[in-house]
């Protein structure tokens, strides 16, 4: 008989019947009563009353009895804790047993106990089990030690236990090899910056030896863990590809996207002229066309990831077209993936085979399927310039057929057709305007709209056709409204003498009749651009369009470089960053892909290093241009050295969004891909960096704390003065200045409460400004601020923040919210705030450098009135980091020469010039150099703001 007779009792007083028989002498009878207390258990009824009871029957040598006495532990200990605790011995005496199967359960049974009063009990046991001679249990207890962290993390690091996971990575089996990667990687997703896999090529080579030997899942976690290591060099990188790639052919497709994540990320060191790399190439393609032979399921989860792969490499699946070909029977949702891959695979060589099928697809019965082909066929036709015409025929074909859906959707890409190819296709508008009147889609209406303004002067009776859409314009969707609106006026600007009335007629409709913002807007805008400029008007209503680019659905590259992280898991199937759907802090991690071979971003380049300290008298070198003073303000060191692609110094200001966000998206989320490695820092750096430096011409000893001449006077803080006034904030005022202490940027605030009510939950943000300056920290207002109250706020700032252009150019936009209103307002920092501690400059690299700048970039300024010697000047300015590199007396004038470095990596070098034995002559003569000219009337205005206080 099966078990299902343990579920089918009827009897009442059933827990005092099952009492009785499990506190029975006869072993068989024990063991059917635990059966059916975890058949009960199973269906939802409650047994707690019985934990005693059943925990009694542990003291047994029978496995089965033992492992559904454990089940029953495992479900009630948590409701039960203080009777979990009688289990404790047991749990002790089995991790001793003879058996290693039952040690292996015990330690199992104890990591899913998650009892807090327990979990110190189980720590000697739980050593043990990690040094067992068996690797069954050896296996199970680095799994456990996991399990105990996620419980009770402090205990598990005093115990020692990561550091015997961290040795049992070198174990000869395996398996436990795997499982203790999995527990450390497990740990080391909960805290990001622990480094517990310290991954070296001496530890890589032993995951690698292990890879051939695990079970498929132990096969998932080495290959997962090996991802994420950084292989030194392209050797290296070659020699790990070449023991990963036997795991292409693994019959378990989460082993193949496993080694095809690690190969897609290894490939990016290779450099691409290797035999091998080609080779690579080759051996990815077979393992992703097996998947496709899978049940649909994992099909779909196939086409996301090699959706991401051909974005990344199209190479590698350019001949393999004919598998992306759609089945009758696939589902719909394969359907539309295999769709979207055939397009980013389609080119000049197969289009005709593409066109072929999709032309095919357009006749079947699925709606959206249909859509989905005929937009594709569009996709194709901006795509592959030379098969333009044959698309635009076969949309012509598809629009004769009169299938409403299929003529709308023709009309949506013939529109994108226009754009890409303009003054070339427009013969079919003709074709177009004979199915106006079967369209009943927003997106198919304000498509053919846009045609028939754009076209207008070529189509007779624009005016009419435009004027029937105009009839119901109240009853059509924004999106309608807003593109008939410009239609309109578009048409009046080209037939200005026959459209008056109607162009009257929509602009009243437009801001007078509608409650819609953007639609008042845009009709009062080109309202006003009508009546007082017709001329500008055209300029911009009729401006030349940009042509559209070639994929418009493409992922931006760094979050693509992210998710090929990501292949093989949900990230890679959703197409978002773990950040996007996992909460909490695990899984937020950024990774990036490591950066290619001769590329010149090694994080560490031996020999500068050692040129640097082997060469004592090596020519001077010049601190190299960094383009104009966007390429500087780019050039922030956003991220921690990794490398990443540089921005060219050619980038020219034209290619940044200057007018981007402005105050509104202050508000918002900033977006964090704005800064991710965006620069390098400069290539040769000075080589006295981090020693604190000793400046020249009588200032002594910096360390010098007696008070000597040679005392740094401290970095010169400006009074606070009002940036928000109370009549403009509904009662709260703000002061501010700004400080650098210790190399720390701080906003140092006043907050008055000048209202009737008290004001809590204060938040700040800045806009994008000149040197990415950003809040480092939310703005802590600890206490409610009360009417008539002022409380002091230091707000430390950090420069990793989005980067944009300000004018003038140390302007900072700030929003504060509090609990009445969001308030903004702008203010002006000292640029001195930017000046770091390593400004310094070598001698000869000074010399170098000043000889390099071109003469046009040299600004000359004059500090009126300044009672100071040349020793006093240079200490005060020491205090604010402009450093005295060398002084020179020539005809009784002291000349100091000096140099500052700015956050961003711009070096600016300046001569000062001090009479000095004249008394009365009082002004200072100051020479400011530097490639970011726009800095340089900034550090003027610094000197005097430093001298003269």
């Amino acid at each position: 008989m099966t078990d299902s007779k343990y579920f089918t009792t009827t009897k009442k007083g059933e827990i005092f019947e099952l009492k009785a028989e499990l506190n029975s002498d006869k072993k068989e009878k024990k063991k059917e009563a635990v059966k059916k207390v975890i058949a009960s258990m199973t269906v939802g009824k409650d047994v707690s009353a019985l934990f005693p009871d059943v925990v009694n029957c542990m003291q047994t040598d029978n496995l089965e009895l033992k492992k559904l006495v454990y089940l029953y532990l495992m479900n009630y200990a948590k409701s039960q804790p203080d009777m979990a605790i009688m289990a404790v011995n047991t749990f002790v005496k089995d991790c001793e047993d003879p058996n290693p199967l039952i040690r292996a359960l015990a330690v199992r049974t104890m990591g899913c106990i998650r009892v807090d009063k327990i979990t110190e009990y189980l720590c000697e046991p739980l050593r043990k089990c990690l040094k067992d001679e068996d690797p069954y249990v050896r296996k199970t207890a680095a799994v456990c030690v996991a399990k105990l962290h996620d419980i009770n993390a402090q205990l598990v690091e005093d115990q020692g236990f990561l550091d015997t996971l961290k040795d049992l990575i070198s174990d000869s089996n395996p398996m436990v090899v795997a499982n203790a990667v999995a527990a450390l990687s497990e740990i080391a997703e909960s805290h990001p910056n622990s480094n517990l896999l310290d991954l070296n090529p001496q530890t890589i080579n032993k995951l690698l030896t292990a890879l051939n030997e695990c079970t498929e899942w132990g096969q998932i976690f080495i290959l997962d863990c090996l991802a994420n290591y950084t292989p030194r060099d392209d050797r290296e990188s070659q020699s790990i590809c070449e023991r990963v790639t036997p795991r292409l052919s693994h019959a378990n497709s989460a082993v193949v996207l496993s080694a095809v994540k690690v190969l897609m990320k290894f490939m990016e060191m290779l450099p691409k002229d290797l035999d091998y790399y080609g080779t690579l190439l080759k051996k990815l393609a077979p393992p992703l066309v097996t998947l496709l032979s899978a049940e649909p399921e994992l099909q779909y989860v196939a086409l996301r990831n090699i959706n991401l792969i051909v974005q990344k490499r199209p190479e590698i699946l350019k001949h393999e077209m004919k598998v992306f070909f759609v089945k009758y029977n696939d589902p719909i949702y394969v359907k539309l993936e295999k769709l979207d891959i055939m397009i980013r695979l389609a080119s000049q060589a197969n289009i005709a085979q593409v066109l072929a099928e999709l032309k095919e697809y357009a006749t079947e019965v699925d709606v959206d399927f249909v859509r989905k082909a005929v937009r594709a066929i569009g996709r194709c036709a901006i795509k592959v310039e030379q098969s333009a015409e044959r698309c635009v025929s076969t949309l012509l074909d598809l629009i004769q057929t009169k299938v409403n859906y299929v003529v709308q959707e023709a009309i949506v890409v013939i529109k994108d057709i226009f754009r890409k190819y303009p003054n070339k296709y427009e013969s079919v508008i003709a074709t177009l305007c004979e199915n106006l009147d079967s369209l009943d889609e927003p997106e198919a209406r304000a498509a053919m709209i846009w045609i028939v303004g754009e076209y207008a002067e070529r189509i007779d009776n624009a005016d009419e056709l435009l004027e029937s859409f105009l009839e119901g314009f109240h009853d059509e969707s924004t999106q309608v409204q807003l593109q008939l609106l410009t239609a309109i006026v578009k048409l009046f600007l080209k037939k200005p003498t026959e459209t008056q009335e109607l162009v009257q007629q929509v602009l009243s409709l437009a801001t007078q009749d509608s409650d819609n913002p953007d639609l008042r807007d845009r009709g009062y805008i080109y309202w006003r651009l009508l009546s007082t400029d017709p001329v500008a008007a055209k300029e911009v209503v009729l401006a030349e369009k940009p042509l559209i680019s070639e994929e418009t659905d493409l992922i931006e590259p760094t979050l693509l470089e992210e998710l090929i992280c990501h292949i093989g898991t949900l990230a890679s199937v959703y197409h978002k960053p773990p950040s996007a759907f996992v909460e909490g802090s695990r899984g937020v991690q950024h990774k990036r892909l490591p950066a290619r071979a001769g590329s010149g971003e090694s994080t560490d380049s031996p020999d500068v290093s050692q040129s640097v300290g082997g060469a004592t008298e090596a020519a001077p070198t010049v601190i190299p241009s960094q383009g104009d003073l966007l390429g500087d303000l780019l050039n922030l060191d956003l991220a921690p050295p990794a490398a990443g692609p540089t921005v060219p110094p050619s980038m020219q200001l034209g290619a940044m969004d200057l007018l981007g966000g402005g105050l509104d998206s202050l508000m918002g989320d900033d977006s964090e891909a704005m800064g991710a490695g965006l620069g390098s820092t400069p290539a040769v750096m000075p080589t006295s960096l981090g020693a604190p430096p000793v400046v020249g011409g009588g200032l002594g000893d910096l360390f010098d704390l007696g008070g000597s001449v040679g005392m740094p006077a401290g970095a010169y803080v400006p009074p606070k003065s009002v940036w928000l006034p109370a009549m403009k904030a509904k009662g709260l005022e703000i002061s501010g200045t700004f400080a650098r202490r210790s190399g720390v940027i701080q906003m140092e605030l006043s907050l008055t409460n000048k209202a009737m009510s008290v004001m809590t939950d204060f938040a700040i943000q800045f806009n994008r400004n000149s040197f990415g300056l950003a809040p480092a920290g939310p703005l802590q207002v600890l206490t409610p601020l009360s009417p008539n109250q002022t409380i002091e706020v230091s707000l430390p700032l950090s420069t990793s923040g989005p980067v944009m252009k300000m004018e003038p150019l140390n302007n900072l936009q700030v929003a504060v919210k509090n609990n009445i209103d969001v308030f903004y307002f702008s203010c002006q920092y000292p640029i001195s705030l930017l000046f770091v501690e390593d400004g310094k400059m070598e001698r000869q690299v000074f010399l170098a450098t000043w000889k390099d700048i071109p003469n046009d970039n040299e600004a000359q300024f004059v500090i009126k009135d300044c009672h100071l010697n040349s020793d006093a000047a240079s200490s005060k300015l020491q205090g604010s980091n402009i450093f005295t590199i060398a002084k020179r007396t020539v005809d009784n004038q002291d000349m100091l020469y000096q140099s500052i470095k700015l956050t961003n990596g711009i070096w600016v070098l300046t001569e000062l010039r001090v009479q000095g034995g004249n008394p009365s002559y009082t002004d200072l003569e100051l020479s400011v150099k530097c490639r970011a000219s726009e800095v340089s009337q900034f550090v003027y205005q610094c000197y005097e703001l430093v001298l003269k206080n």
